[in-house]
């Protein structure tokens, strides 16, 4: 599998102080997988540091899945425990519209 990295997800790597390993992780091994808000596209998460089912932060990444490659289009660090059903900050949509992604 070909992992392609977009700028927008290098750029959040370097602000969320995330390493590419540690998305490759979440991809290969998600604690929750859901629909991305862009079109084709889904979000995974795994939690920081899960202890009791109780964790206060959580590491997202949005990726876009073709046979034979898959795009990583952002991460991001959720603070506390998302919602089940939309759990991109409003921050990250602006930003993702703003980069042409949406």
């Amino acid at each position: 599998m070909k992992i392609i990295w977009t700028k927008h997800a290098e750029k959040k790597l370097r602000f969320y102080q995330l390493s590419k390993q540690r998305i490759i992780r979440i991809i290969k091994k998600p604690y929750r997988i859901e629909e991305g808000i862009a079109p084709k596209t889904i979000a995974m998460m795994q939690p920081v540091n899960p202890k009791n089912n109780k964790w206060k932060q959580e590491i997202w990444t949005m990726i876009q899945k073709t046979k034979s490659t898959t795009k990583i289009i952002s991460a991001w660090r959720y603070p506390g425990i998302s919602p089940n059903n939309n759990p991109i900050p409003a921050d990250i949509i602006f930003e993702l519209q703003k980069a042409g992604f949406l």
